[in-house]
């Protein structure tokens, strides 16, 4: 089996990836990032994927009759080309995947003397507010609980239980923390999962596109009703967000 042969094996697999459904519309900056870089880590990994698998295969058909296999000979020359190239594959993903986690929607936002105060009930470390040009930026609270979630808007004054709503196109800080036991809030199709410390302040900083409801809940075992500790989460267009939280402060 000659190296020509294997140009149609890399050729349908190629086109298998032209035909891949496209990624549905992220609803979420967080999921956005989080899915560009799964792509992007994807079609780096087909090709290689792909010229590995040819050459197992070449490999397999050529020697399948060898009754008398003798061990490879050393070939300075190809150790050094596959440890390059190895280097290079990881050095890839390594800049990718730095280029998403630097971003603060991504990793937890640092707190520095341009941020507004955050606000929040309890007198605890971690929380980080807002830049001070984000005048439309919401804050919300959210307190995990044996076997619950309480969010409290507009600086505590309105709360749900077992729901988050946020709004659309705008900055969006979540508070989280526990007040009991250690939790962990996750919503899959927003892109969000955090930890709920006990005594500490974890912040998510997300922002919304598509207005619809979601499902959250707890990943972090906490005992025997920790399956029921779920809920949803609700993404509001701008407006209505804003006549909701008027609605409940009334």
């Amino acid at each position: 089996m000659r190296v020509a042969r294997i140009l149609p094996v890399a050729l349908v697999g190629f086109l298998a990836l032209l035909v891949v459904e496209p990624v549905a519309a992220q609803v979420s900056l967080r999921d956005e990032l989080i899915s560009d870089l799964n792509m992007t880590l994807l079609y780096a990994a087909i090709p290689i994927t792909i010229i590995v698998e040819a050459v197992l295969i070449y490999a397999v058909i050529k020697f399948r009759n060898n009754d008398d296999p003798k061990p490879t000979e050393e070939n300075r020359r190809l150790e050094i080309t596959w440890t390059i190239a190895t280097a290079v594959v990881l050095l890839f993903v390594g800049v990718a995947s730095y280029q998403v986690l630097a971003v603060e929607e991504i990793g937890n936002p640092i707190a520095d003397e341009e941020r507004l105060e955050p606000s929040v009930s309890q007198d605890l470390e971690g929380a980080v507010g807002p830049h001070a040009d984000e005048e439309d930026a919401v804050e919300i609270e959210i307190e995990a609980f044996r076997y619950g979630w309480r969010a409290s808007y507009a600086g505590g004054d309105v709360s749900t239980f077992n729901e988050i709503r946020v709004p659309t196109d705008r900055p969006v800080y979540l508070h989280i923390r526990s007040s009991d036991w250690l939790h962990m809030l996750h919503v899959p199709s927003v892109g969000i999962k955090q930890t709920a410390i006990v005594g500490e302040y974890n912040t998510v900083k997300t922002e919304t596109y598509e207005p619809g409801s979601h499902q959250f809940y707890c990943t972090e075992y906490c005992g025997v009703g920790h399956s029921q500790m779920n809920g949803e989460f609700i993404i509001m267009e701008d407006d209505d967000y804003d006549a909701w939280i008027d609605e409940q402060l009334g």
